[in-house]
């Protein structure tokens, strides 16, 4: 542990800062596997309509550095694909 109070506070920072990380990447998860279920389930209204609510999500988190811009855009263009190759 550490002895110095700056470090202790860097130590508390970054626990605070990587548990609401954990909290988004995890609602993003769970938004993919929502538009997952639908495209399984054959559900075109249902997936397009969590494709939407997932692309907010995937948006709002690389818009707060949780994920990169590019791993934000590829994620959404491979469910949008997904989801447009439906019959």
């Amino acid at each position: 542990m550490a002895n110095i109070k700056s470090a202790k506070k860097r130590i508390l920072v970054a626990q605070t800062k990587a548990l609401r990380n954990k909290r988004i990447k995890s609602g993003v998860k769970t938004a993919v596997k929502k538009v997952d279920a639908a495209i399984a389930a054959g559900d075109k209204a249902a997936a397009a309509a969590a494709l939407t609510a997932v692309t907010s999500t995937i948006d709002r988190a690389a818009s707060k550095g949780i994920y990169h811009k590019n791993t934000a855009s590829r994620k959404v263009s491979r469910l949008a694909s997904a989801v447009s190759k439906m019959a």
